[in-house]
């Protein structure tokens, strides 16, 4: 089932499997979110939790056992149950731990996320309640995808990404089946800032990049439409699109944490960049993405 919450600026839907988004639509008609075209990838914008992207063999050990989780965890495989609006302009989908879940993630958790909107801004707010006894550790994360262009008669590559302040990012090194290598690279951006996109930018996949700033604009010199994806408390921003194809969207990621290690089955209390939360706590981050 699909929802919706709008004001003067936007209408945005998502849909309970997976609390995904569904479409983000401006006050002019204009569809600024990938519609999910299978031929491409079928996804719109999923979100990340308990992990990101990829275990190795689909694993993980805990407390001496091995666990089997899917690429990007638990949220985008399950139907989320919708929790009584606060307001008209906000929408929360929540999805409790159960048999099911324990399965693959042996932790008692609340997860919600939460859709609000304020003016011309999108709010994506994950929040993370440990309801059981043991420490429990996560990852989490969004996967927007974006439609480039954006107006007619643009291109892909009259579009590009700028961050809001020069900088020196590194790039996060993986290998060809993406798991990291454990290599970093200084990643060059034009004036230290910006970079144009190409379709083979993403021959080799994601392009993840850390102590980069933590606002990034999708924007084109010859275009009025544009949007700034904020996240300040996410470590890591990656941008994706389908490798070796010439496909019209660009995903804009924020990640707290990354992929398992080459070769090598992670013990979730030893990876060194995922969340810890003690029983009884809650965590709680958020990006937002200013639509104009």
């Amino acid at each position: 089932m699909e929802y919706a919450i709008q004001n003067e600026y936007l209408t945005v839907t998502a849909s309970d499997a997976g609390a995904e988004l569904r479409s983000v639509r401006g006050a002019n008609g204009t569809e600024y979110l990938w519609q999910g075209d299978p031929a491409f990838w079928s996804g719109r914008a999923p979100n990340l939790f308990p992990y990101i992207a990829r275990l190795t063999e689909d694993s993980f050990t805990l407390d001496g056992r091995l666990y089997h989780m899917k690429r990007h965890g638990l949220v985008k495989y399950h139907t989320l149950s919708m929790e009584p609006p606060a307001a008209a302009d906000s929408m929360v989908f929540r999805l409790e731990s159960s048999e099911q879940t324990r399965a693959q993630y042996p932790f008692d958790f609340i997860y919600r996320i939460a859709y609000t909107l304020r003016g011309r801004t999108l709010t994506v707010t994950a929040t993370v309640e440990n309801t059981g006894a043991d420490r429990m550790y996560f990852g989490l994360g969004g996967h927007p995808g974006f439609r480039v262009p954006l107006e007619a008669g643009l291109g892909f590559e009259d579009y590009y990404l700028e961050f809001d302040r020069p900088s020196q990012p590194y790039r996060v090194g993986f290998d060809d089946t993406c798991f990291l290598t454990g290599q970093e690279q200084p990643y060059p951006l034009e004036e230290g800032r910006r970079i144009w996109l190409r379709h083979d930018l993403f021959d080799h996949d994601a392009v993840i990049l850390k102590h980069a700033p933590k606002a990034v604009t999708l924007a084109s010199p010859r275009g009025r439409r544009s949007v700034t994806v904020r996240y300040p408390g996410f470590m890591y921003i990656g941008f994706w699109h389908a490798p070796k194809t010439a496909v019209p969207y660009v995903c804009i990621e924020p990640w707290t944490s990354l992929p398992s290690r080459s070769g090598i089955i992670e013990d979730l209390s030893c990876q060194s960049d995922l969340i810890g939360l003690d029983s009884g706590k809650v965590y709680t981050n958020a990006w937002t993405a200013e639509i104009h």
